[in-house]
């Protein structure tokens, strides 16, 4: 009697590595924006399947949580010069730091807002972070809703960054010209600085970050009397 021999299963495609699969996610909202990412998508460009994919992300959902973590991983964090410097340069050189990081990756601002980060690299600055001000004498309430707000400021001017990115050269000359042109009998107050016109993205954000640590200071400085 003839022995019938089971075929094999076919062998699955070679597993890819996890930072090579979010480097291409991260690069597809780069360029596409968040819509463009799929499992599909990602597996295509990769040149893969998507059952590759599940091996190491349950759905698109914790994907996406695990390449928030990868791009601030990309945010330098100097942990021994922040020991050696004040808490608001400190402060200061994380705000733009992190700010240059998702200038970089704008379209995936609007994911942050999302989803709360608490991958590795979210937990590891946040702890750096908290550290920096309870280390200068902020109170423990005081110092998580500085780290909150400051996070949201810089999370705010980088959405505005995907809402402006379409905004030509002609349009913010046209701006300027308009602004320029305002009768000043019917708007005085605003002829008065139509020079300065529309604010830069830039200099808006270096202007209300040192309002913020200016008032951040104060308070603690008011705390410190009261105490």
């Amino acid at each position: 009697m003839a022995t019938i021999r089971k075929s094999k299963p076919a062998p699955g495609r070679p597993s890819l590595p996890v930072d090579q699969i979010l480097a291409t996610a991260l690069q597809i909202i780069d360029e596409e924006g968040t819509e463009a990412l799929s499992m599909r998508n990602l597996a295509d460009r990769l040149e893969s399947g998507t059952a590759t994919l599940y091996r190491h992300f349950q759905n698109r959902a914790d994907l996406i949580t695990q390449l928030i973590d990868r791009m601030l991983g990309e945010i330098d964090f100097n942990i021994e010069n922040l020991k050696t410097i004040s808490w608001q340069e400190a402060y200061r050189i994380l705000a733009v730091n992190f700010f240059k990081v998702l200038t970089k990756h704008h379209r995936v601002a609007p994911l942050l807002a999302e989803h709360l980060p608490i991958g590795p690299n979210a937990m590891a600055q946040r702890e750096i972070c908290i550290s920096v001000l309870l280390s200068h004498g902020f109170p423990p309430k005081m110092a998580a809703h500085a780290y909150a707000t400051l996070g949201r400021f810089v999370l705010g001017f980088a959405l505005q960054l995907s809402s402006t990115e379409n905004l030509s050269d002609q349009n913010k000359k046209q701006i300027e010209v308009f602004f320029r042109r305002l009768d000043p009998k019917r708007f005085p107050s605003i002829a008065k600085v139509a020079q300065s016109l529309p604010i830069p993205l830039q200099d808006e954000f270096d202007f209300g970050l040192n309002l913020i640590l200016s008032g951040l200071n104060q308070l603690r400085e008011e705390k410190d009397k009261r105490a």
